[in-house]
């Protein structure tokens, strides 16, 4: 981090599901086209924290500050219209719609409406070009995933929220899924808060990281500290 405003300041952020708390008094900072990968053990809070960041979930204490505006009670369509793109785990799309009406359907609902967005998204995944009149429903889990994220670049948002982007996916694909990342970041100098399970692809991509356990941070650092014995201890399984 440098010593500019961090685009997203998330501050002593409460969560819970009915009586069962999740969350508890979670700091994450995520600097102008910085990368920062939440990481952790299955269960321990992660998904819950992307949500609440998100307000799919709204937090019980906490706020949530982007782009220096407190957005703790802003609703979810309209943190995406301030320039949060959200790809939660599960390859979300409109599995009845082809490609191009998913991808359509997502730019009439986005702020520019720059139809120069669709064709930059799908430079990023150009596999996606090959099936535009195919219904997202029949793309492979990949495919999909590679849809879903390109609807979030639709948006052009300014910070885009990956919950596990590679899980679950053949090896190919997710190699593309990486380098898009890493493009995305590193030339576009988009900012990513990204929860990752995967250690080495971590420290491919990261500048920094959080780990999550027991619905706290126990640990925070730059790409270097990955390497360190107790990252690992908190990481294994």
């Amino acid at each position: 981090m440098t010593g500019t405003e961090p685009l997203l300041r998330v501050t002593g952020l409460e969560a819970a599901y009915g009586r069962a708390r999740v969350l508890f008094g979670v700091d994450v900072t995520v600097g102008p086209g910085e990368l920062l990968c939440v990481m952790g053990r299955n269960g321990v809070g992660k998904t819950t924290l992307l949500n609440a960041v998100m307000g799919v979930l709204p937090p019980t204490g906490g706020t949530v500050v982007f782009d220096g505006e407190d957005v703790t009670g802003v609703p979810t369509h309209e943190r995406v219209r301030r320039g949060m793109g959200y790809v939660p785990q599960g390859h979300e799309t409109f599995p009845q719609l082809t490609v191009a009406e998913n991808l359509q359907v997502t730019l009439e609902a986005s702020r520019h409406r720059d139809k120069g967005a669709i064709d930059e998204a799908l430079e990023i995944f150009p596999r996606l070009k090959e099936f535009l009149g195919r219904r997202a429903g029949f793309l492979s889990g990949g495919q999909q995933q590679q849809l879903a994220i390109a609807r979030a670049l639709v948006t052009r948002p300014r910070m885009l929220i990956l919950d596990e982007p590679t899980e679950g996916i053949q090896p190919s694909i997710v190699q593309e899924i990486e380098a898009a990342i890493e493009r995305l970041h590193k030339e576009n100098g988009l900012a990513v808060l990204l929860v990752e399970q995967y250690l080495e692809l971590a420290l491919r991509l990261a500048d920094g990281f959080v780990i999550i356990e027991g619905g706290a941070v126990q640990r925070a650092g730059t790409a270097e500290d990955l390497h360190d014995e107790e990252v690992k201890r908190l990481l294994a399984v």
